[in-house]
């Protein structure tokens, strides 16, 4: 039986919201190739909506009264097998087998391209993807990789978007300078003196652009090799199957059998703040390092904020953080942020917990900041002045600025675009990654879920089937998180045993005079499996995977303390965490249970 398609209403020229006047057919009608479905009215003309296709009327999706553009689903119809036409896509062969984590009663059918009497497209592509962040540009070379043609649609000069651009890449290279003076003032306590570091910001500026300029230019020749054509634009959806781009040299209309959603997000602004006065920054700001400013306050104790902090406070500014919540990087355990916080308390000027920031003045002097505390006998400021504020209290996704109900692609109230296991949005051959996808918004699980789509994509039987996400905060000491967190598991009635290792008793640890550090592994009371871990100190985000891994392959205590680890590293701590558990550890003295 042939596959149900959706009409939808043809280019009818300049138009938009014409009124729906008369609907010609009903459910289960027989209708012939240019048989009228409905009549559209326009302030010029009326107009009739053919049938593409000879079939059954299956469902109609309008009414009486609704107004429609160009685009706009009007009915699902199952055409004869004759009037099928031969060049019809075919169907992905791994979606059922695959399966899905959504109801087939949210997913809207896919209409077929022979479906839309649209105007010629300036180009033709299997695959579109938009978006060329790590999501995006993974999903486009995969695509490739696997014989599609592919077209990938980039609003920005160079690809990488957010992450590698103004993100994760030259966050990060910035950090590292942070950790050098940072590590460079400790050795004065073991008889080491540097000096105070002279620093030149033009220069340190130039050389974190200089590394994301060598990535930008090895993605772009990577999309070269792969004979993926990249399009620069802003681009949108302007029916099921066209996206239409905005480029320096016009507009660009792009036809396509699939599409993946790799559109990222954004950061988000506080409404009544003064977000034209540049002494307000967000995290792409505070990367550009116009100047370091003497007294600088971060709006959000979480992962982006804290990671800034610690670049600014390195560079010479007395830092203040500010957060609504009682404690920092909310959805982290707290044994695992309190290293972190007892080391930034004695180098900040203040954190401020459960407080709000209920407005800011511009002044010729700086930014004067109103605080409240939310609790009853907090203690936060009523005023202070700084001459920077950086906001970093989250991202929104930008499921709302792509035009995805031209598509009737479904987006929540939030901005986000649900997709199942397979990546699938409502719409069958429309697909969504990334922060546009769901949370966790992290780079790494967007380069998962772009693999996921592009192979659905070629007919592949593919899923996203993670066990475990990791987290990091790369602040000092760094902060990293997989799996169930001992607050979930507490919460879900998940019954597991726990070890935390000290790092105070590593001998790495303690050579690098960082024995602050904790690394802490849960497992299921009874089948003995990882459910969980968590590190904080130094490398603590490389360190991570290694515990991730062990979640995906289901090992137990005896398989991580039975794997050697080389000694001494740090990497350690997770066998002697593992050891804990199993009652095999030497390096600490753990009482026997029961006795």
């Amino acid at each position: 039986m042939a596959e149900p398609l959706t009409v939808t209403v043809p280019d009818i020229g300049d138009f938009g919201d014409v009124p729906v006047i008369e609907v010609l057919v009903a459910p289960g009608d027989r209708v012939d190739v240019e048989t009228p479905l409905v009549t559209l009215e326009s302030d010029k003309a009326t107009m009739d909506v053919p049938s593409p296709r000879a079939g059954t009327v299956e469902s109609v999706l309008i009414a009486v009264g609704d107004t429609v553009s160009e685009g706009a689903l009007l009915i699902t119809l199952t055409p004869d097998a004759a009037s099928m036409p031969q060049s019809a896509p075919k169907a992905d062969t791994g979606a059922a087998a695959a399966g899905s984590s959504e109801p087939d009663s949210k997913r809207a059918p896919a209409p077929l391209p022979g479906s839309l009497p649209e105007r010629s497209a300036d180009i033709e592509a299997d695959v579109v993807v938009l978006g060329a962040g790590p999501g995006g540009y993974t999903a486009a070379f995969r695509a490739a990789d696997l014989g599609l043609r592919t077209v990938l649609v980039e609003r920005y000069p160079t690809l990488g978007g957010v992450c590698l651009n103004v993100g994760c890449i030259p966050s990060k290279a910035l950090l590292h300078t942070a950790a050098v003076i940072d590590g460079a003032g400790a050795m004065a306590a073991h008889g080491v003196e540097f000096g105070p570091p002279s620093i030149n910001l033009a220069k340190l500026a130039g050389w974190k652009d200089k590394v994301v300029g060598r990535l930008t230019r090895g993605l772009a020749g990577l999309a070269k090799q792969r004979k993926v054509e990249v399009i620069q634009g802003a681009g949108t959806f302007s029916s099921p199957y066209r996206l239409s781009v905005e480029t320096p040299d016009g507009t660009t209309e792009i036809g396509f059998e699939r599409a993946i959603i790799a559109a990222g997000s954004q950061a988000v602004e506080i409404p009544g703040f003064p977000n034209h006065d540049p002494r307000l920054m967000d995290s792409t700001d505070a990367l550009v390092l116009d100047d370091v400013p003497e007294r600088l306050l971060v709006i959000g104790g979480g992962i982006i904020g804290l990671e800034m902090a610690t670049v600014y406070a390195a560079l010479g500014s007395r830092v203040s953080v500010v957060e609504l919540m009682d404690g920092l990087i909310p959805g982290c355990d707290r044994d695992l942020v309190k290293p972190l916080e007892q080391r930034i308390r004695t180098r900040y000027e203040s954190i401020l917990l459960s407080t709000r920031v209920t407005g800011i003045s511009p002044e010729d002097t700086g930014l004067r900041v109103s605080f409240e505390s939310t609790e009853e006998n907090g203690d936060a400021p009523a005023e202070e002045t700084f001459d920077r504020v950086l906001v970093a209290v989250g991202r929104r996704p930008n499921g709302d600025r792509i035009g995805a109900g031209n598509a009737g692609v479904h987006v929540d109230e939030h901005g986000f675009i649900p997709a199942d296991r397979q990546q699938r949005t409502n719409v069958d051959h429309i697909f969504a990654i990334g922060d546009i996808a769901g949370s966790p918004m992290l780079a790494h699980k967007a380069t998962h879920e772009g693999k996921v789509a592009a192979e659905v994509c070629a007919g592949h039987k593919a899923s996203f089937d993670a066990l475990a996400i990791p987290s990091v905060a790369y602040t000092d000491p760094e902060v990293a998180w997989t799996g169930l967190t001992e607050t979930a598991a507490r919460e879900q009635g998940v019954e597991f045993d726990k070890a935390a290792f000290p790092w105070a008793a590593s001998g790495r640890a303690l050579g690098i005079g960082r024995s602050e550090g904790l690394t802490k592994v849960l497992f299921d009371k009874e089948t003995g499996r990882l459910l969980g871990a968590g590190i904080v100190g130094p490398h603590a985000g490389d360190l991570i995977a290694e515990a991730t891994l062990a979640i995906e392959m289901g090992a137990d205590a005896r398989d991580i303390g039975l794997t050697i680890h080389p000694h001494p590293t740090l990497s350690e701590t997770i066998n002697f965490a593992a050891e804990m558990v199993d009652g095999t550890i030497t390096d600490l003295y753990v009482p026997r249970r029961g006795k």
